[in-house]
């Protein structure tokens, strides 16, 4: 991906695309900034998916075709407070990610492998067990 200075600068910068099924719904981009520590990013595959053809995202991340007439470059904004970074990358290695993502899970069916009602019982039932021990 490229980081985005300006409209006339520009750096090339390696970026890891990472996905794991533990946690279906979110896809992870490290960015590797030279003469920084490595900085991921964590947000929703369905957010990188619609942006590679049309904006969206509000908040800290948003996503859009680069050119409304083509679809070959995708733009990432980032931004923490005041801090704000864009990178632009082809569209071609984004939906190949995709595409092995939803060979991994398939987009909707996510929620088959995130047990979110387990992990609430076992967090109620810790929560419960220290209370009981405390009082």
């Amino acid at each position: 991906m490229s980081l985005l200075v300006s409209e006339e600068l520009s750096f090339r910068i390696p970026v890891e695309l990472r996905y794991e099924t533990s946690d279906p719904y979110a896809v992870r981009l490290t960015f590797h900034l030279p003469g920084d520590a490595p900085v991921t990013w964590v947000f929703g595959r369905e957010l990188l998916i619609d942006g590679v053809g049309t904006p969206c995202g509000d908040g800290d991340v948003r996503i859009s075709p680069a050119d409304g007439d083509s679809l070959n470059e995708v733009l990432i904004r980032l931004q923490v407070g005041n801090d704000r970074a864009l990178f632009r990358s082809s569209t071609a290695p984004l939906v190949a990610f995709l595409d092995r993502t939803d060979k991994l899970v398939p987009l909707g069916q996510e929620g088959a492998l995130a047990d979110f009602d387990a992990h609430l019982d076992e967090a109620l039932d810790r929560i419960l067990a220290e209370e009981q021990s405390a009082g």
